[in-house]
């Protein structure tokens, strides 16, 4: 097909805002789905984003479009859009030359929508705005077309009005799609390039590329290379999502679709290198991606009925499916071994243990996240250190520098007091302040990201009365008076429960902690000492008292001397059981960590 008549976009919106549901109308308009076959979500394969009603993975679909007698390719890739999945947007608008930007009318413009539309406008491609949700009886179309053209600089006038649920104006805005988005560059004659924009593995047929040509053409039975590994593989088939996956014999220039060549590993591919043609390879590969940034990291141990080798089998099989993940092995004292995993956002880190207990139904524990620091030694090397057990003795430090976010917050001017209290409590300076509405602001901060990455969303929520929506992008590392808190429990360090805090807050944070671990431990046989350390300092104690047994229940009368040594043969035993006794920490233990008290 001519790559005039090709359309590629993506559809990005802020979570919530109704873009499965646009796809899923779209699909039954042009006619990809029959109606035997539609249901609710229809990209979304995943149990977890059909539960949760959002999209984890990109994904993609062909779909044919008649317009005006000719035959039209559209090529749809469904976004995330939690501010979590943000790298897996940013990888879908590279394939494309169009986007849908799809706002709540009754919501209006909110961060991630804001996030999305710059993200599209610096990778260049054309915007339509889209205001779904014109049929609620909440909806206020004229003032979010206000917002959209203050905000987002497109213009009131050329926002087009649907409701994806019952399908009003789906028509127009397929024609719009036609008509503004441009067509990919004719690039028939050129070398094969092209860019491997997701990819996921399948146990029986290996890993399955989903790509976007930008020159040239691909052929079952091609032999092909990729151009950042060097490696060469033979095309053993090639299709396309319709949205099923269907085997076609070649993909021309502008198309979208996949490639599987007999890849075993997903370690083998780079997502965002380039495919070329063995023969007569491109002379550059296409412009990739920045490797994923994991900000998040927390440690994972075998629970119950789990033992190593099971999880670490787990831990492989996801990772086949997310190359936003990582894992490596970490031993603790208290835990035995297990992994020190990291990811992209607190949501990426639920769905990542929802699924290891779901889908390979084993237990883990697992304990507080925690974010990733600099150090900076006292022999001039720079580390990045993913765990406060990591860290280096205090008079090696030379400084310690925490990752600082650019925060956006949109929310209604009523609350935003409370939100500005709760932004200063949290070590945020405020840059900028602009109101969108006169009932609507947006305050924007900059933010160390330890002190929101845990309940800092959830306390928005509760202040703004569910109606503030925040985003964060990472801007850098930045020289901060951090300290290690450490905890002992029965004298014993333990590194799970360690935690680096501003020097501020340590001894106020070490306090309150061991409050919490104090109810959060039962009760043993003995006395068990919890006690706070900040460097080798002991700052704060608190002691779990011991079960006792009434030993002299069963002596009445007598002299008292017979109670006595009933009693210091007890207290003895009691000592013997404290030197060799080991202390049963619950999850809750670990999670009580993260409660900052607010």
């Amino acid at each position: 097909m001519s790559t005039e008549h090709i359309r590629n976009f993506s559809i990005i919106a802020h979570i919530d805002h109704g873009k499965s549901t646009l796809a899923d109308r779209i699909l039954e308009f042009t006619g990809a789905v029959s109606e035997r076959d539609a249901r609710e979500q229809l990209l979304d394969s995943m149990d977890l984003e059909r539960e949760r009603g959002i999209t984890i993975k990109a994904s993609a679909v062909t779909m044919h479009y008649q317009h005006e007698g000719k035959d039209y390719m559209l090529n749809l890739i469904d976004t995330p859009g939690h501010v979590d999945f943000h790298y897996e947007v940013s990888r879908a608008l590279a394939a494309c030359e169009g986007a849908l930007l799809v706002v709540d009318a009754s919501q209006g413009v909110e961060a991630q929508t804001v996030a999305n539309a710059y993200l599209a406008v610096e990778t260049g491609v054309d915007i339509i705005g889209v205001i779904n949700k014109v049929d609620l009886p909440a909806a206020q179309p004229d003032v979010v077309a206000e917002e959209i053209e203050h905000v987002l600089g497109i213009g009131r006038n050329e926002c087009f009005h649907i409701s994806a649920k019952s399908g009003i104006g789906i028509e127009e805005l397929l024609e719009a799609i036609v008509m503004l988005l441009p067509p990919p560059v004719d690039a028939v004659d050129e070398p094969t390039a092209a860019l491997i924009f997701d990819s996921h593995c399948d146990e029986y047929r290996g890993v399955i590329c989903y790509v976007r040509l930008f020159a040239g053409s691909l052929k079952a039975k091609q032999k092909i290379r990729l151009m950042g590994g060097g490696r060469t593989y033979t095309i053993s088939e090639l299709g396309k999502f319709a949205p099923k996956m269907t085997p076609v014999d070649r993909l021309g220039t502008g198309e979208v679709g996949y490639v599987i060549a007999n890849i075993r590993k997903l370690a083998d591919i780079t997502i965002g290198d380039t495919i070329t043609d063995d023969a007569a390879p491109a002379k550059k590969p296409l412009a990739g991606y920045q490797p994923p940034m994991q900000m998040v990291f927390s440690d994972f141990y075998p629970g119950n009925n789990t033992d190593y080798p099971k999880l670490r089998a787990a831990f492989d099989k996801l990772a086949l499916n997310d190359a936003s993940f990582s894992f490596i092995p970490q031993s603790s004292p208290a835990l035995g071994f297990g992994f020190r995993c990291g990811f992209l956002g607190l949501l990426h880190m639920e769905i990542i243990q929802e699924r290891l207990e779901r889908e390979n139904s084993i237990d883990v524990v697992q304990t507080a996240p925690t974010v990733s620091y600099e150090v900076v030694t006292t022999s001039g090397e720079t580390r990045r250190i993913d765990s406060p057990s990591e860290l280096p003795d205090t008079q090696k430090i030379d400084q310690l520098r925490e990752p600082f976010v650019r925060l956006e917050i949109i929310t209604g001017s009523d609350s935003i007091g409370g939100i500005m209290k709760l932004a200063e409590s949290r070590r945020c300076k405020l840059i900028k302040t602009d109101y969108l509405s006169p009932t609507r602001v947006m305050l924007e901060y900059k933010a160390p990201l330890a002190e929101i990455v845990y309940d800092f969303y959830d306390v928005l929520k509760g202040i703004s009365h569910g109606y503030a929506t925040m985003d964060y992008e990472f801007i850098g590392f930045e020289k901060s008076n951090l300290a290690r808190i450490d905890i002992l429990v029965n004298k014993t360090k333990v590194d799970a429960l360690s935690i680096i805090v501003h020097r501020d807050k340590a001894v106020d944070r070490g306090r309150k902690l061991i409050i919490k671990l104090r109810k959060a431990i039962p009760r043993h046989q003995f006395e068990i000492p919890l006690q706070v350390a900040i460097g080798g300092k002991i700052i704060a104690r608190e002691t779990i008292k011991a079960y006792r047994k009434d030993v002299t229940a069963k002596l009445y009368g007598g002299d008292v001397t017979r109670k006595m040594k009933v009693l210091k043969r007890q207290k003895e035993g009691k000592k013997r059981m404290k030197s060799i006794g080991m202390v049963q920490i619950p999850q809750e233990a670990f999670m009580s960590i993260l409660d900052t008290g607010e």
